[in-house]
């Protein structure tokens, strides 16, 4: 549906056309729109009109063809929207032809979730994060631009002769790109040196994982205390809050809630949020909320585990966490908690907005507790008879 003709200046700012092709290969192409619909929400833009299509290939100049950029173009006439947001990762070429063709501003899915994560972020370590995702996604559609990045060094000298200026660009961000990876590396060492600590105190380390806007802060809140920033929104979290959380007398567990997961997210943001994410490839056990209601739950399952892969935390044990039950009928809920085959607990049904069923979360959590301490002691019993063993041994040789 379009807006009125009389929009007025302020919405026409902030008024996005969406393009989504479908190509015959992705079931969920409909899903994945709808996806994009929310983050250019999230982002306070306002969706005015929606543009599909099928193709077999993308055409290699404007990636839609022709008669989609002229569909696109008499939108732009109706809507006098300032933004075109492709669900599709697209070429610097065809970013650009778009571009020129429909004098317009032209981004991609993931130059929108990169906009989205640099309003979001709050911490020091989240901010240089994006700003690394940000140069290293940009890195290959640079014309100009970057001569800001002169003012950082006074500009005078920098210039080698010859050099033409999308040179001196390139050399400018590549030498931010290498400053900002260095102070995450710094900050990646003293998180070291603090997980170190917890694991010396062998305090149980768990992380909050999971597909975003699953419900992950307010899981972590209700189980804290925190005051996490929670919303109905995708990506209302980016920066890593750890919290410990007392089950019982003498029995606690760090939490860590953590930056969600969507489908195809880019791969620029995974490099560029490791350090973050690696108090999830570092933790004991991970939660993993899941949006009980959701009718794409299994495939937000599958990309959450597909991402976990691919950081290398596929192997931390998980308990499956079935969250906003308090919107399912209840018939469909099924059981609160179930176990699995050792008799641990490993999916959860409850609703962190109301509450019902978060006990379920602690006495799973403490159960892991006593099984963590029962493997510890084991652990310390064989190490002890081994160092016993290897005594006796020296004794035999010296005789």
């Amino acid at each position: 549906m379009l807006p009125e003709s009389g929009m007025n200046q302020s919405i026409a700012a902030s008024a996005a056309i969406l393009v989504g092709i479908d190509f015959g290969k992705n079931a969920t192409h409909k899903e994945s729109l709808q996806e994009l619909q929310q983050l250019a929400i999230s982002d306070q833009l306002q969706v005015v009109a929606i543009v599909e299509g099928k193709r077999t290939r993308p055409d290699p100049t404007t990636f839609i063809g022709s008669g989609k950029v002229d569909e696109i173009a008499r939108h732009l006439l109706q809507t006098r929207a300032a933004l075109i947001i492709f669900n599709h990762d697209l070429s610097p070429a065809q970013q650009r032809n778009l571009s020129v063709r429909l004098n317009c501003n032209v981004i991609d899915r993931t130059s929108l979730i990169l906009d989205i994560f640099s309003q979001r972020a709050k911490s020091h370590e989240g901010k240089l994060q994006v700003e690394l995702a940000q140069l290293e996604h940009l890195a290959t559609r640079l014309v100009r631009g970057w001569t800001h990045l002169e003012r950082q060094k006074g500009g005078i000298g920098l210039r080698g002769p010859g050099e033409t200026q999308l040179e001196t660009d390139r050399r400018l961000l590549k030498k931010r790109v290498k400053l900002l990876k260095e102070k995450l590396a710094d900050l990646q060492r003293q998180g070291s040196v603090q997980r170190r600590s917890r694991q010396r105190s062998k305090v149980l380390t768990v992380s909050i994982v999971g597909y975003t806007n699953t419900g992950k802060s307010t899981l972590f809140n209700r189980l804290t205390h925190a005051q996490s920033y929670a919303a109905d929104q995708l990506f209302a979290t980016l920066d890593t809050t750890t919290r410990k959380l007392f089950l019982s007398e003498g029995d606690s567990v760090v939490v860590s809630d953590t930056v969600g997961f969507i489908r195809e997210l880019p791969h620029t943001l995974v490099a560029a949020f490791r350090a973050t994410l690696e108090e999830t490839v570092q933790a004991d056990i991970l939660l993993h909320v899941i949006d009980a209601g959701s009718p794409n739950r299994d495939e937000q399952i599958e990309e959450v585990n597909k991402i976990l892969k691919e950081i290398g935390a596929d192997t931390i044990p998980q308990i499956l966490i079935f969250n906003k039950i308090d919107c399912v009928d209840e018939a469909n809920r099924g059981k609160s908690f179930v176990r699995d085959e050792y008799g641990r607990i490993s999916r959860i049904r409850l609703s962190a907005k109301t509450g019902d069923g978060i006990e379920f979360v602690r006495q799973a959590l403490l159960e892991a507790i006593v099984e963590n301490s029962k493997k510890l002691n084991e652990k310390a019993v064989n190490s002890k008879i081994m160092n016993e063993l290897g005594g006796c041994a020296k004794v035999r040789e010296l005789f």
